[in-house]
């Protein structure tokens, strides 16, 4: 929860929050906020987002992916799909601020107008949807117009302790993003496609069971 307050500062101090809030890719009040919360030893969701964002980043940089700079609450990943032209997938991974078991939200996209590509696309998220939700029941998830968009929830947490969430998102999007690939390599072999699809998600899942 944020509220508004009126504080007084000096130009010269506003000027450098200024410089430091664009330097990280942030706003002038959110800056201040995680200034003042460093102060005081307040660990910030904020804060807590960019580690998972950077723990992302360091287990998916020798792989496919190309990270953007991520801001407070949503990191952005491009995988180049091997299919006509090398069209990129974006994948969007934001943070909730909120608690609960519902932490956030994985949205996946790809910029084109190829109408065959769109279908194979949304072939591909319906067979992971079907997937999925034969080993872990209903998944809160939808597909439209070529995008694929999946709620991130955490499950099964008792007894488990000490978890780093940024691996556990990062190995979701890291089989999803081989799964893909491994679609469209056996476009030709509809049924080879679905058994590579199912293989890599039971390989992921072997070791991941605590995102639902």
């Amino acid at each position: 929860m944020k509220n508004v307050y009126s504080i007084v500062l000096s130009s010269d101090v506003v000027e450098k929050i200024d410089r430091l809030a664009y330097e990280n890719g942030t706003n002038r009040s959110n800056m201040i906020n995680q200034i003042l919360a460093e102060y005081v030893s307040y660990t910030t969701p904020e804060k807590r987002f960019r580690e998972v964002f950077r723990q992302m980043q360091a287990i998916l940089e020798n792989s496919a992916f190309k990270a953007a700079e991520p801001s407070d609450t949503m990191l952005s990943l491009r995988s180049a799909l091997a299919y006509k032209y090398n069209p990129t997938v974006k994948y969007n991974v934001e943070l909730y601020r909120g608690e609960g078991d519902e932490i956030g939200e994985l949205r996946v996209s790809l910029r084109t107008q190829n109408a065959g590509l769109i279908l194979y696309m949304t072939e591909f998220y319906r067979l992971w949807y079907k997937i999925e939700s034969a080993y872990r029941g209903a998944i809160p998830c939808g597909e439209s117009g070529g995008k694929f968009a999946r709620k991130l929830v955490l499950k099964n947490l008792n007894g488990i302790q000490g978890f780093d969430l940024g691996k556990v998102i990062a190995s979701y999007v890291d089989a999803f993003d081989r799964a893909l690939k491994a679609y469209f390599y056996h476009l030709e072999s509809p049924n080879t496609a679905r058994t590579a699809v199912e293989t890599i998600y039971r390989e992921y899942l072997a070791s991941n069971r605590i995102l639902v």
